[in-house]
């Protein structure tokens, strides 16, 4: 029958999985890498994971395909939650699950850092445990206990959650704004002092939020605002560079003349690049 079906251009896919979730039906899943709708009976066909898609690779296309089955959808469904069962009950027993996911790499796998396990999908959600040494006072300093050596916050104002904070919020005018990835400041030991010292911030996760709200939300930010400058940090995992996109578009619609610099952390805590990202007028 000729109907509306989700397509995924595979050249501009990069295999975050942020469209799986979006998939009420499960019609989506990252297989060798790149996200596809692995049966057309289980795409309706009403887009609800537009917007969710970085790379711009997923559009709606109007061709000959199966019709939409809801009882195949069930039995998917159904089929899923099986699989997720049973994939708990082995990590109740600590060991790791084989079992293929919507996601591949959001199984339990314990690597090396410097070694990562094999595979595809999203590299974000891989669990990895990071080799460094235990720091002595880490393990001998009661949290309770201040001590002179602690390090003063640089946190000028609250709330912090994107999803919170207000366009409108005094703080946020001619600012230097700090729009941050919320696993950077877990990442980076030194986010007060080099990040957010003499900075506004905005943090939020682009792959587990409701991200539909925060381009239009960040356009009137900068709009109102005039920010003096806005640095995107984020992690080096592909899925995290969702919010860096979100703030370009925001810059692109809202027309404020406001250099963003693009900051990458890696997960060892290390600042991989800063750059300046140009805006439309400059190329």
């Amino acid at each position: 029958m000729l109907r509306e079906i989700v397509v995924i251009d595979e050249e501009l896919c990069d295999g975050c999985g942020l469209c799986v979730p979006a998939c009420d039906e499960g019609a989506i899943q990252v297989v060798d890498g790149k996200a596809r709708v692995i049966s057309e009976v289980l795409c309706d066909g009403l887009g609800a994971c537009l917007g969710h898609c970085p790379r711009g690779a997923i559009n709606i296309e109007r061709r000959e395909a199966p019709a939409f089955d809801e009882s195949a959808v069930a039995g998917h469904l159904a089929t899923q939650d099986s699989v997720r069962s049973l994939t708990q009950g082995q990590d109740q027993q600590h060991e790791p699950s084989t079992i293929p996911a919507g996601c591949p790499s959001s199984r339990f796998a314990a690597f090396a850092a410097t070694a990562p396990a094999p595979g595809s999908g999203c590299p974000g959600a891989r669990f990895a445990t990071l080799d460094r040494p235990t720091s002595p006072a880490a393990a001998t300093v009661d949290p309770a206990t201040p001590t002179a050596k602690t390090t003063a916050s640089e946190l000028t104002h609250w709330p912090v959650q994107l999803h919170l904070l207000s366009p409108a919020a005094p703080v946020l005018r001619h600012a230097h704004l700090l729009i941050a990835a919320d696993c950077v400041p877990v990442a980076y030991p030194d986010f007060h002092r080099s990040l957010l010292r003499g900075r506004a911030v905005a943090i939020a996760c682009p792959k587990l939020d409701d991200t539909s709200p925060y381009v239009d939300k960040l356009t009137e930010m900068f709009r109102v605002n005039e920010p003096a400058e806005v640095t995107v940090a984020h992690m080096e995992v592909p899925c995290c560079t969702g919010i860096l996109h979100m703030v370009l578009e925001a810059r692109r619609r809202s027309g404020a003349d406001v250099p963003v610099v693009d900051l990458i952390v890696s997960r060892q805590g290390e600042i991989l690049s800063r750059r300046l990202v140009p805006s439309m007028a400059d190329n």
